[in-house]
C-alpha cells in the first residue's frame, strides 16, 4: 500500500497526499466542472477524510473505485456537497429583487396578460430559496399569475439540494431575512421549529437536476436567469462557456443575474451588456 493511497493521520485529523488531491481535483474538475487549487487541500482534506472514517474506509484507492461503482451516483453527489458550500436565503443580493420587480417583471407579466410565454431561471438554485424569492415577488406584481403561462424553474447539480428545495421546508429563522412588504403567509412545517413556503407560490417553481457545464435540455428560451455564486466555483474558460450557454438561451432583452464576487468574460460579453450591479441584458436579435 503506498502513502499515496492511504489517509494518513496528522494531529486530530487526517491529510490526504499531493497525489489524492490532485485526484479528488482532477475528478471534480471533469464531472462537475469544479476548479480547486492546492490552497482548498486542507478544507477538502478535513471533510473528505471525515466522510472517510465514518464509512471506514481507509484507503484512498477504495474510495475512488467508490465513485465509479454500483451506488456512484449518490457517492458523487455526497462528494459535490462536501467540495461546495450551499449558503443561501430569501432575498439574498436584494438589488436584483429590486431589479426584478421594476424593471424585469412589468413587461413580461404585459406580456403574459396578453397571452404570452414567460420563463424564469435560477440555475444553481441550492435548497430553493431563490426561486421561492422569485416567485414572491412575482406574486406581489401579479396575484393571478397563476392564471397566465408564467413558469420559475430551480435546477441544481445537487439531488440533495434539489430535493430539499422541492419540500420547501425551512427553518421559521429563515423566513425572518424577508423584509416586512414582502412577507407572505407561512405554512405549518414538519417540526415546530420549521415552516413551509405557502403553495400558492410553490405552485409557480418546478425543480430539477441539471450540470451546467453539460448542453441544456431546453426547446424554449428565458426571459430571466439568476445564476448567483455558481461560476466562481469554475475556471475562466469554464466560466465563459457557461456565460455563452446562458447567452444563447436567454431571449433578447433578457436578464441574466450573477453573483457579487463574479465577473462576465469571453464571447458572451458581446452581448451581455450590463443593466446594473452584476446584472446584464441580452442584446442579441
Amino acid at each position: 500500500m503506498s502513502i499515496a493511497n492511504q489517509i494518513q493521520p496528522q494531529g486530530e485529523g487526517f491529510s490526504l497526499s499531493d497525489q489524492d488531491f490532485d485526484a479528488i481535483a482532477k475528478f471534480a474538475y471533469k464531472h462537475f466542472g469544479l476548479s480547486m487549487s492546492s490552497s482548498k487541500k486542507p478544507l477538502v482534506s478535513s471533510r473528505l477524510a471525515r466522510k472517510m472514517r465514518q464509512n471506514n474506509i481507509t484507503v484512498f484507492a477504495d474510495y475512488l473505485k467508490k465513485l465509479d461503482g454500483p451506488n456512484a451516483g449518490t457517492e458523487r453527489s455526497e462528494l459535490l456537497s462536501l467540495l461546495t458550500t450551499n449558503v443561501t436565503q430569501f432575498f439574498r443580493e436584494p438589488h436584483h429583487f429590486e431589479t426584478l420587480k421594476n424593471d424585469v417583471l412589468p413587461p413580461l407579466i404585459a406580456k403574459a396578460k396578453s397571452g404570452g410565454r414567460v420563463r424564469i431561471w435560477s440555475a444553481g438554485c441550492s435548497i430553493g430559496q431563490e426561486p421561492y424569492t422569485i416567485a414572491a415577488v412575482l406574486h406581489d406584481l401579479c396575484p393571478d399569475a397563476e392564471k397566465m403561462d408564467i413558469k420559475i424553474l430551480g435546477t441544481d447539480i445537487d439531488p440533495v439540494v434539489v430535493k430539499k428545495a422541492q419540500a420547501a421546508e425551512y427553518p421559521v429563522d429563515d423566513f425572518d431575512q424577508i423584509p416586512k412588504e414582502n412577507k407572505f403567509p407561512l405554512e405549518k412545517g414538519s417540526r415546530a421549529d420549521t415552516a413551509c413556503v405557502p403553495a400558492h407560490l410553490r405552485s409557480k417553481v418546478t425543480f430539477g437536476v441539471l450540470n451546467l457545464i453539460e448542453p441544456f435540455p431546453f426547446k424554449g428560451k428565458f426571459d430571466a436567469i439568476f445564476c448567483r455564486n455558481v461560476a466562481i466555483y469554475f475556471d475562466n474558460p469554464t466560466q465563459q462557456k457557461v456565460w455563452s450557454a446562458f447567452q444563447n438561451v436567454l431571449n433578447p432583452g433578457g436578464y441574466l443575474f450573477i453573483g457579487h464576487s463574479e465577473r462576465m468574460s469571453g464571447p458572451a460579453s458581446d452581448h451581455l451588456t450590463p443593466a446594473g450591479i452584476t446584472t446584464y441584458v441580452n442584446k442579441s436579435r
